[in-house]
């Protein structure tokens, strides 16, 4: 054998003992598994995003009796009992299921106020009557009498419920000339807030006044009426241009 195959030889002798050495001591690292595609949510299935507070609905305007409409109301009721609800109803803000909690204990005459119970998170207390609450309220306990239970009992004994109220304030709207979508009992508590807040009573005070928890529920009926536009309205009553 010559010497370059002599070389050759010890080469590839060589080169084999090293790959032989390199798989008995190096270790080689398992490959990772491929990692699975990340999830994309459906966009039918995630979450909506939430609404920006430019893009919230707002709640309704609810339609409120005029003044002149109220007193016609007033004027068709021939019943002590039910003209002293509607009065208290209206001036107070009270619910129809609220008018069934008041009670005689409830009721101080020296001093002209009444304890209502609030109800659906609003704030009881005391309410202050005024010159046509109190009247109306005399006159029905004159009848009524002043032993203990519902200040408006029911004809089987217990307070009045709210189907009575429903009733009632239909067949009177109906008489008085409203509009049907008026006659609900809750129509008093709109009204109550709209007329206080034009007769120059600021939010905080009508919120005070009807029991309202949120003021949220107050400035709604800012957005019909207030003394500033009022205020406004007389300042711009002539031309501001020649």
């Amino acid at each position: 054998m010559s010497a370059p195959q002599s070389a050759a030889v010890a080469r590839r002798v060589a080169n084999e003992e090293f790959e032989r050495f390199m798989l008995s001591h190096v270790k080689v690292a398992p490959s990772e598994p491929p990692k699975p595609p990340a999830v994309v949510p459906n966009a039918a299935t995630a979450d909506p995003p939430e609404p920006s507070a430019a893009g919230r609905k707002k709640k309704p305007v609810h339609a409120i009796p005029q003044e002149e409409e109220i007193e016609r109301f007033f004027k068709v009721i021939d019943s002590l009992r039910d003209r002293a609800i509607f009065r208290l109803m209206f001036y107070a803000g009270l619910r129809a299921s609220e008018i069934g909690l008041l009670e005689i204990r409830d009721y101080q005459p020296r001093t002209e106020r009444l304890m209502v119970t609030r109800l659906k998170g609003s704030n009881s207390g005391e309410h202050s009557l005024n010159r046509k609450e109190s009247k109306a309220l005399k006159a029905w306990l004159k009848v009524r009498g002043m032993l203990p239970g519902a200040i408006f009992p029911s004809r089987k004994g217990g307070p009045i419920n709210r189907k009575t109220l429903d009733d009632l304030i239909k067949g009177y709207g109906a008489r008085a000339g409203w509009p049907e979508k008026m006659r609900h009992c809750h129509i008093f508590k709109h009204a109550c807030c709209t007329h206080l807040l034009s007769r120059g009573f600021n939010v905080e005070q009508v919120r005070d006044w009807v029991g309202h928890e949120n003021i949220q529920n107050t400035m709604i009926y800012a957005r019909v009426t207030n003394s500033r536009r009022d205020q406004m309205a007389k300042a711009l009553r002539d031309p501001f241009h020649p």
